[in-house]
């Protein structure tokens, strides 16, 4: 596990990543709801799906920067595997993000906000961040510079937000876009938010949703480790 307290520490150490980690997502605590009124949630709790995305490649994209210093090619000669090395990252990044999860449905809570059932917005949250990781490691494995990959994985998620139902309601969008947007993880978070705060059906649509999200993950952890980064 010498990988995974060396991540954890690395994390800690950088300031822009502590201000994504912890002053982002306790700011989404206190934004207040929103005044179009077609957000179930106050601002924050919508807008948390995205900065999840951008933590997400925002933590692994140090795993490009590995790359550039040849990280990776040593590996080779130590008592290392690349799988070990994939795992422990990815183990300290979702403890990362499951931490922030809590952090934010938790503060939440005690701040008044109406959340309808926290425990499934925790559990929505923490589904989406695994969703976010896995996505972002099979961004990042396209890419050798991981300034390159930010960039235009900013650009993706904006877009995918809007047209995932995060920025605008998705019934708003053409009968196409709406279709399309089904097969953008940031539409099951939408969906699943919606879900919470209505609740008009039963616990079987909430489960569909974590399945969806579930293959996402593992989907894009097969893309994302499926190439080794030389």
């Amino acid at each position: 596990m010498t990988i995974f307290f060396f991540v954890l520490k690395r994390n800690v150490r950088n300031l822009s990543n502590l201000l994504f980690l912890t002053v982002f997502p306790i700011a989404a605590i206190f934004l207040p709801n929103s005044p179009e009124g077609w957000m179930w949630f106050p601002v924050g709790y919508q807008y948390f799906g995205i900065l999840i995305l951008f933590v997400g490649i925002r933590l692994t994209s140090l795993m490009v920067e590995d790359r550039q210093k040849g990280v990776i090619k040593r590996l080779a000669v130590a008592p290392v595997s690349h799988f070990q090395y994939l795992w422990q990252n990815l183990l300290a990044y979702s403890l990362i993000l499951v931490l922030q999860c809590i952090i934010v449905v938790a503060g939440g809570y005690l701040y008044g906000h109406e959340l309808y059932q926290p425990m499934y917005v925790l559990v929505l949250f923490i589904l989406f961040s695994f969703v976010s990781l896995s996505m972002a490691l099979a961004w990042n494995s396209l890419y050798r510079s991981k300034e390159s990959a930010f960039l235009v994985y900013m650009a993706a998620v904006m877009l995918m937000s809007l047209l995932g139902g995060l920025i605008v309601p998705v019934e708003m969008l053409p009968t196409f876009l709406q279709r399309l947007s089904m097969l953008l993880p940031v539409h099951w978070l939408a969906e699943g938010l919606g879900w919470i705060a209505i609740g008009d059906e039963s616990i079987s649509h909430f489960l569909f949703i974590g399945g969806i999200m579930v293959l996402y993950t593992f989907l894009f952890l097969v893309i994302g480790s499926m190439r080794r980064i030389h």
